[in-house]
């Protein structure tokens, strides 16, 4: 009997060091987060917690193997820039940068760390990939959409306001993004009859004035595309298109439950999602070189029947039965 325990006991000893030797091979690593989004913003926390979510199922638990450093730039390039530095200096073994701006200030600061992005425009021509294919550097991750796909906006807004005769374009023209963007709106426009003005979006001020003054133009109507400052400055674009009775179909689900009247683009938690995933593949030891840029697999139509009733718009039956969303 006493043989028997002491065999027992022997073997409860040597499993109790390999247990403990494997906990402390598991090291702790880190994932820095640069939003270009306020910490305030319900919207992007709700992003955040659907990134975590999905690295929690992949098996990273924060304080038992991972740790995760967020800043945010709330859209201001001298915050980006910094916090991109702090980040760096970390130094972490992953970010996510989820715009195309937030991935040029990391890679001003670094050309080796790996980033992941969640939702860039156009990642080929604003020089973060060399193709979608082969990234070829450190840096991979999830496309917004294909820039042709902007016209969709334009055909949308139509059927809802067939009436339409006027459309101003709200696109950031520094970016190769909003100009591939307001490229293929342009595509449309004369097969529906519609004549474009575009607006560029640089601060809430001019944005005001240019809104203010397209207007009094007749059957007029928006068109907002994918940009940091579009989405940064959604809640006033949103109220200016309320205060002048604008029809307005936006990029992104957020500004239709913002109060937005028609949204059409890509399901963002599940992109961010996807760049958890993409994540967890690097710190088991892949590179974002060998990673393919992916575009988005699920896209979202969402109509805001309150914003029109409050335009005295009547929604088309074909686009509700279309509808991914309708907010009552």
């Amino acid at each position: 009997m006493r043989r028997r325990n002491f065999i027992a006991l022997l073997g409860g000893a040597t499993a109790w060091p390999l247990a403990a030797r494997a906990q402390q091979r598991e090291r702790m690593r880190r994932i820095g987060v640069l939003m270009n989004d306020t910490a305030d913003d319900p919207e992007a926390q709700v992003l955040i917690a659907a990134f975590m979510q999905a690295l929690q199922q992949s098996g990273w638990t924060v304080g038992r193997n991972l740790h995760i450093d967020i800043r945010w730039s709330a859209g201001d390039a001298e915050l980006t820039g910094k916090y991109a530095a702090e980040l760096v200096a970390l130094p972490p073994d992953v970010v996510l940068a989820p715009t195309t701006a937030t991935v040029r200030a990391v890679l001003q600061v670094s050309r080796a760390v790996p980033i992941v992005f969640a939702n860039a425009t156009d990642p080929v021509g604003g020089g973060l990939v060399a193709s979608l294919a082969r990234p070829g550097g450190n840096v991979t991750g999830f496309s917004q959409r294909e820039l042709g796909e902007s016209s969709k906006w334009l055909e949308l807004l139509k059927e809802f306001a067939p009436r339409l005769l006027q459309v101003a374009v709200l696109r950031d023209s520094t970016t190769t993004g909003g100009i591939g963007q307001y490229a293929g709106i342009q595509a449309a426009a004369p097969s529906l009859r519609v004549e474009l003005t575009p607006i560029d979006v640089h601060d809430p001020g001019q944005v005001e004035r240019a809104i203010a003054g397209f207007a009094p133009k007749p059957n007029g109507g928006m068109v907002v595309t994918s940009s940091a400052r579009t989405i940064l400055h959604r809640k006033l674009i949103i109220a200016l298109a309320a205060q002048y009775r604008l029809p307005t179909i936006y990029p992104l689900r957020q500004f239709s439950t913002a109060g937005g009247l028609i949204s059409y683009g890509p399901d963002v938690l599940d992109q961010f999602r996807r760049a958890a995933a993409y994540i967890d593949r690097i710190l088991r030891g892949e590179k974002p070189a060998d990673l393919p840029v992916q575009e988005p697999t699920k896209f979202e139509l969402v109509v805001n029947l309150k914003t029109a009733k409050a335009l005295s718009l009547e929604v088309p039956a074909t686009l509700l039965a279309r509808a991914d969303e309708v907010i009552e």
